[in-house]
């Protein structure tokens, strides 16, 4: 294929979600043609799932600052920087006046969803020329098969609806999928369903910020309707260990998450099991029934109504087959990334800044992006991900340099450490001690701040 016509295709973005709108700003300030596929009716899907949760992180630091630019050249009154939107409040107040733009607006596709990759007339296999030809995206619109050439690709496409199941071991089964109608995966909206939960045994699975932030909901439902039973079952081997940084933690909401957790369990209004190994669910009479290893031994826990899995996403990559691509084999992150914030490792919240040189991947001018860029792990801030997108375009710009540079402001967990035998925060007072070769801190590039009221 002739050099110039392949270089006269747009980068093709997929997912319309905070990282994949970012992506397309910073193309279009480049002076770059994109394309954008997102699979949901509506930009920000994804997110609309989870937007009666409040966010932990300010307006501030929620904008894209190449987005911010657009939209104030076309009058975009800004939302209070200090105050902490909902998801729903980021979709409405940023994400779609971002798409509504003219200059965006007539490149995005909704109801697009990209089923299969592939660099054009040759498999994986095929080596000869392939960097020369363009990428060709097989895209679902509206039940219509259409195919779309682009220079280079960034999949954002995020992990939001690719729920883990509740096995510890992460096998989905038929047995758990039989009681789909009684398990909901991810935040449920416990306001609006609330008759769901009233009065009920309820067992919500995680340690993450997903499963405090439903325990908390479901804590004010007990409080008018005191039947209602709260089991919360985690893996740690102490509770403590999910309540995070608290008041040592850069990001006050954060923070104060653990904190009220904290509470609730200490007034055992929430019955914790941990550490529990989920080996099996079943329907018994009516009741869902959950089987595993409690403290080494065989134990059931029976007569429960409803369940919430908070036990985090992972990404699909099986439209991906016939591109080649590095992905850790346990994390199933960007490879580079994997060291980074693997949870076998440690525990920070806060990841070395990285950018374009991380997330290359074997075929070229291919990037996995934003959440998904993360595989499983669960920290994944915004802001890092628009630093990925903006080291990614200046790269596909030819500016080596600016895509080196990496220019990022993280926050202090209050919680970093690298030995789960021997954290480097008291476990008793859970109050940071100072190490100086932490994880949180890492190899420092040229620009890298952490600020401890900065957010991402």
């Amino acid at each position: 294929m002739n050099s110039n016509r392949k270089e006269s295709l747009p980068v093709a973005i997929i997912g319309g979600g905070p990282v994949g709108l970012a992506a397309a700003a910073h193309l279009v300030n480049k002076g770059e043609k994109f394309v954008l596929f997102e699979a949901g009716n509506t930009i920000g899907s994804s997110m609309l799932k989870w937007g009666h949760v409040r966010m932990f992180s300010p307006w501030e630091y929620n904008v894209d600052k190449e987005a911010k630019k657009l939209l104030n050249e076309a009058g975009w009154v800004s939302p209070d920087e200090a105050d902490l939107p909902t998801g729903r409040e980021l979709v409405e107040n940023y994400l779609l006046p971002l798409s509504n733009l003219p200059i965006l607006k007539e490149h995005i596709f909704l109801n697009a969803k990209v089923v299969g990759v592939a660099k054009k007339g040759r498999d994986k296999l095929k080596t000869e020329s392939r960097d020369n030809v363009p990428f060709q995206l097989y895209v679902e619109i509206n039940g219509v098969t259409k195919v779309f050439e682009a220079k280079a690709i960034m999949d954002a496409s995020g992990t939001w609806e690719n729920p883990n199941p509740i096995l510890s071991n992460g096998i989905w089964t038929s047995s758990e999928r039989k009681l789909s109608e009684r398990i909901y995966y991810g935040i449920p909206n416990v306001q609006e369903l609330g008759e769901r939960y009233r009065d009920k045994a309820v067992m919500v699975v995680g340690s993450g910020h997903s499963a405090i932030n439903a325990l908390l909901d479901l804590a004010e439902i007990k409080e008018k309707y005191p039947n209602t039973h709260i089991y919360w079952v985690l893996r740690k081997k102490h509770v403590r260990e999910a309540y995070g940084g608290q008041e040592n933690d850069g990001l006050q909401a954060r923070g104060e998450l653990g904190t009220r957790i904290q509470k609730l369990v200490d007034m055992k209004l929430v019955e914790v099991i941990t550490p529990f190994y989920i080996h099996e669910v079943n329907n018994v009479d009516g009741k869902i029934s959950v089987s595993g290893e409690l403290n080494g031994e065989e134990t059931t826990i029976g007569l429960i109504d409803e369940i919430v899995v908070s036990t985090g996403f992972r990404p699909d990559t099986s439209f991906l087959n016939e591109i080649r691509l590095s992905l850790d084999s346990s994390v199933e992150s960007v490879e580079a990334l994997a060291p980074l914030i693997d949870p076998n490792i440690h525990s920070c919240g806060t990841v070395r800044p990285h950018g374009e040189a991380e997330l290359s991947q074997p075929e070229k001018d291919f990037y996995i992006v934003g959440m998904k860029s993360y595989g499983r792990a669960p920290t994944f801030l915004l802001a890092t991900g628009y630093e990925q997108v903006r080291s990614v375009v200046a790269y596909l710009k030819g500016d080596d340099k600016g895509a080196k540079e990496v220019h990022l402001e993280l926050p202090e967990t209050g919680v970093c450490k690298t030995d789960f035998s021997s954290s480097c925060c008291d476990s008793e007072s859970n109050s940071e001690k100072p190490v100086e070769s932490s994880c949180c801190r890492g190899p420092q590039p040229v620009v890298f701040e952490i600020k401890k009221n900065s957010c991402c």
